[in-house]
């Protein structure tokens, strides 16, 4: 399994994974933000690839000098052997490059039931952004 920046090929399996994975809402909210990030700053979308097939993705942000985990997925088929962890921990080197002042999760309705990936990385509840201002990849 390889984890590598979001190329330009990768768009139809990728969306085709988050049908399957997100809600219809949460696939809207997503590919809305998806589309923005990608117009901003390309290398904080990151794929997980496994045997040329796009298992896992993962979508960050950097807002007011501070990183967000935004989405991930993981297809069905790949989930609990690692391929999360290895997103967020790529992700993470991503943000430590930059040298963002935090790293916070994103935590909105769509995000409950990942946390506790999250959670068994070493994040704490401190480190979940709950607010009701929205990030600028959501609102624009």
């Amino acid at each position: 399994m390889n984890v590598r920046s979001f190329q330009l090929s990768d768009y139809k399996p990728l969306t085709t994974l988050l049908e399957e994975v997100l809600t219809a809402e949460c696939y809207e909210q997503t590919m809305e933000a998806f589309a923005r990030q990608l117009s901003w700053d390309s290398d904080l979308v990151l794929v997980a690839v496994n045997q040329s097939e796009i298992v896992g993705m993962i979508i960050g942000t950097i807002d007011n000098n501070k990183g967000y985990y935004y989405r991930i997925a993981v297809s069905p088929d790949h989930q609990r052997i690692g391929i999360g962890k290895a997103l967020v921990t790529a992700l993470r080197q991503r943000f430590e490059q930059r040298n963002v002042s935090k790293i916070l999760i994103t935590a909105d309705e769509h995000n409950e039931p990942v946390l506790p990936l999250y959670e068994s990385m070493g994040y704490v509840a401190t480190d979940f952004f709950k607010s009701f201002q929205k990030l600028s990849i959501v609102t624009g």
